[in-house]
């Protein structure tokens, strides 16, 4: 999963090379948190955060056969 965000985040931004993705595994779920220069971020959530549910439901369906519920914050 860690590894669509971070092919699906440098296609979006302007500066690829700030792309830095952590995971947390929590109890119940992985959190992927994706953060980007401060300039990309509005390429990243898209208007009235279209483009950031797009992400997020990619990484979900990536994810259909894990154990655990994944979560993509963007910060």
């Amino acid at each position: 999963m860690k590894e669509v965000l971070y092919v699906l985040a440098k296609a979006l931004v302007e500066h690829p090379e700030e792309v830095d993705i952590r995971e947390r595994e929590e109890a119940d779920k992985i959190v992927l948190e994706l953060r980007v220069a401060p300039d990309d971020m509005g390429r990243v959530i898209g208007k009235q955060g279209k483009i950031a549910k797009a992400i997020r439901t990619v990484v979900k369906s990536a994810s259909h056969d894990s154990p655990k519920k994944v979560v993509v914050d963007i910060i």
